[in-house]
């Protein structure tokens, strides 16, 4: 089991649904306060879905958050408890989740802003809408997105991208393991 704990209480939950199937279930923590999304929030909800459920051994628990908005301080808590386990992680999008979606379509070169991310992003899916959208559209580009963000991380980055970004692929590569 997959334990998600985002940032986003709706683009990163519906995207993600799309790896729940009958083999491995995913447990996806929905945020729940309104805007109260910061990293340590983010942390804080996972830290109490730990104390009260657990986590087996075979089981992994991720943070999913943006650079966007946050500053380095409150992204270096959330790498410190990805390091406490082995069965932790992080999964960072520089500037924010939906430049992993653009990867799905394309390499995402030149886009600095989360601006940009999102006007590239509708050149590829117009309409798009933060947690309106037809996940499944991703499907067939996933292994095209991890290639494309591995790419990027090259030499992989030890904590996060402080370029444009993401290593959510390292997060979609244990989910497909």
């Amino acid at each position: 089991m997959f334990v998600l704990a985002t940032e986003g209480a709706e683009t990163e939950p519906r995207y993600f649904k799309i790896f729940e199937d009958g083999d491995k279930v995913i447990h996806v923590q929905l945020l729940k306060g309104g805007h109260k999304s910061s990293p340590p929030q983010v942390l804080k909800r996972m830290d109490a879905y730990l104390r009260k459920e657990g986590l087996r051994p075979e089981d992994e628990a991720w943070l999913v958050v943006d650079t966007d908005q946050w500053t380095e301080l409150q992204l270096q808590q959330l790498y410190q408890w990805g390091q406490t386990k082995e069965n932790y992680g992080l999964a960072v999008s520089n500037p924010q989740f939906e430049f992993w979606l653009l990867l799905h379509f394309e390499d995402g070169n030149g886009v600095r802003t989360s601006r940009e991310c999102v006007e590239r992003l509708l050149r590829q899916i117009p309409g798009y809408q933060k947690g309106a959208f037809d996940a499944k559209q991703f499907a067939s580009g996933i292994a095209n997105a991890v290639d494309r963000a591995r790419r990027r991380d090259t030499p992989p980055c030890q904590d996060w991208p402080r370029d444009s970004g993401t290593t959510v692929y390292r997060l979609i590569e244990r989910l497909t393991a």
